[in-house]
């Protein structure tokens, strides 16, 4: 044979797709998985459609998780998620993804890894790159996970069994604290373009929030909008390396990764068309995102990018507090993306040392697409 073999399942989580692994199929050093996971998901591709892989040409359709027996007393398994550049021969460990967080729970129980009775069954889920605890909920029937339902996330077609995902103690994933620089908002200096503000947060995921209407955006732009207008693209690049320096997540521009700091365009609440044609009112959300991925703009939001957004629209003196319109529920912020509107809740404390962040809660869906082997070519 030419090819290896290697047990995996490809599972949609929220609205993201990832390739799934037991961690026992794979090498344990990531040196050595790097390759694998590049050929198996078909990049570098410099198409942009990794055809000759499992990725799907953008962020969100290419991933890889790695599923383990937990090295944490309050978790049930480890799960490592590795983000996989398309068009680089680059694999970042430095980021979560929340959506296929979702998945991993179901996987678990489906697996036998873990085992819950029947009803809601509760997965606790070490997740080892930002070295904390999410619970997830989810119906179980027959000792397996549950994937029919009634529930709809903006970006996914169909329906399906509600997962809730509750991130604890999300606050300094990546940096020493939740408000790394301890200020809700930063001024960073690009060469050539001027003095930008930006409010720089860190829970579940680090991310960069600039007010649209700073960077010449109303805030209701499409991806490809966005990523058509001169110059900009390169702007939030050099605005997402400039705060993740001011973060301390490297000590150059240069050396910052591809998946973190994001960089989140907010604007406060206003009409918008989806990229389903959809027209949504100013009423149906509390806030407005447009959320770049791996260089590219992203078509709904980041899971944990918007987990990060409800917490910081709770912080007080940031961009996102300033620009969040008052909840019309206490425990949920309604985000509105390309793709549509969904609640992201947060628990967010003021304390004599500063603001800190209990928990943050989102609700997705899960489905297993195909399980068997996944060929790779060394």
């Amino acid at each position: 044979m030419t090819q290896t073999f290697i047990p995996a399942a490809f599972i949609r989580g929220g609205s993201s797709k990832g390739v799934f692994f037991h961690a026992r199929d794979l090498p344990a050093d990531r040196g050595e998985i790097d390759p694998i996971l590049l050929g198996i998901l078909g990049s570098p591709d410099p198409y942009g459609r990794q055809l000759n892989g499992m990725g799907g040409g953008i962020s969100s359709l290419s991933k890889a998780v790695i599923i383990g027996p937990p090295t944490r007393d309050d978790a049930d398994v480890d799960y490592t998620f590795a983000q996989v550049s398309v068009d680089k021969p680059v694999v970042d460990w430095g980021a979560n993804c929340g959506n296929l967080s979702s998945a991993v729970g179901p996987f678990a129980v489906d697996e036998g890894l873990v085992r819950v009775p029947d009803g809601e069954g509760l997965v606790r889920i070490h997740q080892v790159n930002t070295r904390k605890i999410i619970h997830a909920r989810f119906p179980v029937a027959n000792g397996c996970a549950v994937v029919n339902g009634d529930f709809a996330i903006p970006g996914v077609a169909g329906t399906g069994a509600r997962i809730r995902l509750d991130f604890l103690n999300p606050g300094g994933a990546f940096t020493a604290a939740l408000l790394p620089t301890d200020n809700p908002v930063d001024v960073l200096e690009i060469p050539g373009a001027g003095r930008f503000r930006a409010s720089l947060i860190d829970a579940t995921n680090c991310a960069a929030f600039v007010d649209a209407s700073d960077v010449g955006l109303t805030g209701a732009e499409t991806p490809d909008e966005m990523e058509a207008r001169p110059g900009l693209m390169a702007l939030l690049d050099q605005l997402r390396r400039a705060a993740g320096v001011r973060m301390g997540l490297a000590a150059t521009p240069e050396a910052v990764g591809l998946a973190n700091p994001k960089i989140a365009i907010v604007s406060a609440p206003g009409p918008f068309r989806t990229l389903t044609g959809e027209t949504m009112g100013a009423g149906t959300h509390e806030i407005a995102v447009r959320m770049i991925s791996m260089e590219r703009a992203h078509r709904a939001v980041p899971l944990t990018g918007s987990m990060c957004l409800s917490v910081a629209c709770r912080i007080e003196g940031s961009i996102p507090n300033a620009l969040c319109a008052a909840p019309a529920r206490d425990d949920e912020i309604r985000i509105a993306n390309p793709s549509g509107v969904f609640a992201a809740g947060a628990e967010v404390r003021n304390t004599n040392a500063g603001p800190v962040a209990d928990s943050a809660v989102v609700y997705r869906t899960s489905r297993r697409l195909m399980q068997g082997q996944v060929a790779w070519t060394a």
